[in-house]
């Protein structure tokens, strides 16, 4: 009986599956197989982080806005996700503002600090390059204002409620999911001997594999501070001067001036027309333009007749992105220092040339 019915479940399994990926084509229109489209009337929110997209939509449920469900999913990414997002870097944001009708635009980004001058940072790098670990690329992080920037603009929640989530992560631990402890693993074996690093990210002298439970009780301690006392515990308060003294030891060149200085800037995004649809990105010094590039490019030619990831198709996408990195080497830099030319480069004319 046991072997019969175990048969059975094998036959229709094998059976459904081929009739599932052969209806793509049919249902989608699509000759690959995709995943159905995620449909809600009341909101929604996506991130590469099962665990902080839930995060969003409990705080959507709870009455926050879509900022504050951003905030507590990037709070949450910073410690699920730290090879690419925490509270030591930057943070970009496009908001549309359903009340007034308005696209706004915020550079979160930090800056370089007072003490490190050009000629400084060329005598102290090893060649024309600033290199990619340690102490001289670091700038003022920035993420943080511009969580505080973002919430008293768009914010209802208060910030102990949406950074609470992300706390008890923290404290109580997750498990690591796989690609992010892929990653986890080489940029360990890096940054290692980094001052810190290893205390943290290593626990047991091993960076955790896939479905490890992982703590981090300082940086929950860390956003506790944060939420009760508001972004000025970060750049003005006991934080920062715990982060100064680190900087000292490391030989990294932030003080307290450079965090106290720091603020965030609100600026107008920028936007190109893709097949009758309007894109935005924000202007330099971040590369998003880099996208509104590309897509000028590409509009120049039949993707659809070349067939999806085709060779002329991946080729076409290919040299587009190399033009466009080459112009982002070349112009994209800091807007209040360099006369960078934006609207040019994402004119049709321009790439037209290109």
């Amino acid at each position: 009986m046991m072997q019969t019915c175990y048969l059975v479940i094998s036959i229709v399994f094998v059976l459904c599956v081929p009739l599932s990926a052969f209806a793509g084509d049919r249902i989608t229109g699509m000759p690959f197989a995709t995943r159905s489209e995620v449909i809600a009337t009341h909101g929604m929110a996506a991130t590469s982080q099962p665990l902080a997209t839930q995060i969003a939509i409990d705080i959507l449920k709870r009455g926050g806005t879509a900022v504050d469900a951003a905030i507590a999913a990037n709070a949450a990414l910073g410690l699920m996700e730290p090879t690419g997002n925490g509270i030591g870097g930057d943070l970009f944001a496009i908001v549309w503002d359903h009340k007034t009708q308005k696209l706004y635009g915020l550079n979160a980004s930090g800056r370089s600090p007072y003490g490190l001058s050009l000629e400084t940072l060329r005598a102290e790098c090893d060649g024309d390059m600033i290199p990619p670990f340690g102490p001289l690329p670091i700038t003022v992080p920035g993420t943080v204002d511009g969580w505080f920037e973002l919430h008293e603009k768009f914010g209802k929640l208060p910030m102990t409620d949406i950074l609470a989530p992300a706390v008890q992560y923290a404290r109580e631990g997750f498990p690591l999911s796989e690609l992010i402890a892929y990653y986890w693993g080489r940029g360990s074996r890096i940054l290692k001997n980094q001052p810190g690093f290893a205390e943290v990210y290593r626990p047991g002298g091993a960076p955790p594999a896939k479905g490890d439970i992982f703590k981090n009780p300082a940086l929950a301690n860390t956003l506790e501070i944060i939420a009760h006392d508001g972004r000025n515990a970060f750049y003005r308060g006991e934080l920062t001067e715990r982060m100064v003294r680190f900087c000292e030891r490391t030989g990294c060149y932030l003080r307290m001036k450079d965090f106290a200085d720091h603020t965030s800037t609100w600026v107008e995004p920028v936007s190109t027309n893709y097949r009758g649809y309007d894109v935005w990105e924000l202007p330099p010094n971040g590369q998003g333009i880099a996208a509104l590039q590309m897509l000028n490019i590409i509009e120049g030619f039949d993707l659809t007749a070349m067939g999806h990831n085709s060779a002329d198709y991946l080729h076409t996408l290919v040299e587009a992105k190399k033009l466009v990195y080459e112009d982002r080497a070349k112009f994209y830099a800091d807007m209040d220092f360099t006369n960078v030319p934006v609207a040019g480069l994402i004119s049709k004319a321009y790439a037209a040339k290109r």
